[in-house]
């Protein structure tokens, strides 16, 4: 699956700036993965939670039209599970190139097939964001700032929010808690997260064949010693997992656009 949706000049221009030299000359353009081959089983629908109806468009649109206002965005590359039949009902973004190559059955497989084809078209260590399509509340000044904060950093990093509640170990069923954590220096991990396009790549590739866990970009970095920057983000720029995050996304979204939009 390699389905070209747009590729206006604006977009192309954008990517084309870059010269070849390392990274800290470039503009400030890259581009973003979207895995979006998972399911979304616990939100109990009838498709998968990406292509679900939220304040009067897709999820994914939303999480799309945000990526593409960032001015930094010189393109989108989404990763789908190669029997999606909903893609073709989505309307994406003008503004920049939005490209689908196939996914995996996990998501640092769709993530790395993305950066597999992105190499033919972005320098190894040119910068990469990977965004969940599942965000779709994500603040483009977030984003902006994520890359203006990390552009010149020698590993990367990611968004994210500190621990505000009081957390708890569980253990049993039903779950009983079996020690207070410490929430000091604990961190919620969000969406994007920044990479060099070869390290992110090499990253995954390694704790893959090392049989390590990699439940985010971030965590593929980890394994191979790297120490990725926490940048602070919105706490709505939630994970759409359940029915009531979906609900709680349409509040964030409809208080930012001022308006009541009917439910579905």
């Amino acid at each position: 699956m390699k389905t070209k949706r747009n590729s206006p000049e604006s977009g192309s221009e954008a990517a084309s700036e870059s010269d070849p030299g390392s990274s800290a000359g470039r503009a400030r353009h890259l581009w973003v993965v979207v895995p979006a081959a998972g399911s979304g089983r616990r939100v109990g629908a009838d498709r998968p939670k990406q292509y679900l109806e939220l304040a009067g468009r897709l999820l994914i649109e939303h999480t799309l039209e945000r990526l593409a206002a960032t001015p930094c965005v010189a393109g989108i590359v989404v990763a789908l599970a190669p029997e999606d039949r909903y893609w073709q009902q989505v309307r994406v973004p003008a503004k920049v190139p939005v490209e689908t190559v196939n996914g995996g059955a996990m998501r640092h497989l769709s993530v790395r097939n993305a950066l597999l084809w992105l190499a033919s078209r972005v320098a190894d260590d040119e910068w990469v964001l990977v965004h969940d399509a599942a965000r779709p509340c994500v603040r483009s000044e977030d984003i902006q700032r994520l890359v203006d904060c990390l552009w010149e950093d020698e590993t990367g990093g990611l968004l994210a929010v500190p621990v505000a509640d009081t957390m708890k170990r569980a253990a049993g069923t039903p779950p009983r808690v079996v020690e207070t954590i410490d929430r000091e220096g604990l961190w919620h991990a969000l969406t994007p997260q920044m990479f060099r396009r070869r390290s992110l790549q090499g990253a995954i590739e390694a704790a893959m064949q090392a049989g390590v866990a990699i439940t985010d970009e971030s965590s593929a970095m980890e394994y191979c010693g790297r120490r990725p920057r926490l940048i602070p983000g919105a706490r709505d720029n939630i994970k759409v997992t359940t029915a009531q995050d979906l609900a709680l996304a349409r509040h964030f979204l409809q208080r930012e656009a001022g308006q009541q939009v009917a439910q579905p």
